[in-house]
């Protein structure tokens, strides 16, 4: 089983797939680490080397930030935009989109379950 940056690869996984599995590595980059590890992108993760893994690992970890360093800088982000006061960081703070979509419908994800309205509840309660 390969294990790059703290995280297990899906053995039965093409190695292109398997490196999407790192938090912030996209099919582009895990393509471009392949061409410059000359590892077949084709290749199972369970069949690479162990030259191979090392190589890539090196690579990874020579590129730029992943992992934990990424989700850090990610949420430091944000707390410095919240801090600022900023538009975007108000919309982070109470959990609506923070990039310009409507809300008037959908936004679901971010606004999370519908909550009932008043004139349900009085139905509700005069029912009993």
């Amino acid at each position: 089983m390969a294990r790059i940056a703290g995280v297990d690869l899906p053995v039965r996984k093409r190695s292109v797939v398997g490196l999407t599995y790192i938090y912030g590595i996209g099919r582009t980059r895990a393509l471009s680490l392949l061409y410059r590890a000359q590892v077949d992108p084709e290749k199972k993760v369970g069949d690479l080397s162990e030259e191979e893994v090392n190589h890539l690992r090196t690579l990874i970890e020579s590129e730029g930030a992943i992992e934990g360093d990424l989700r850090k800088e990610v949420s430091m982000n944000i707390k410095r935009l919240m801090e600022m006061g900023a538009y975007r960081g108000l919309r982070h703070r109470r959990g609506l989109p923070a990039r310009g979509q409507r809300t008037h419908t959908n936004a679901r994800t971010r606004k999370g379950p519908r909550k009932g309205t008043v004139a349900n509840k009085k139905k509700a309660t005069s029912k009993t």
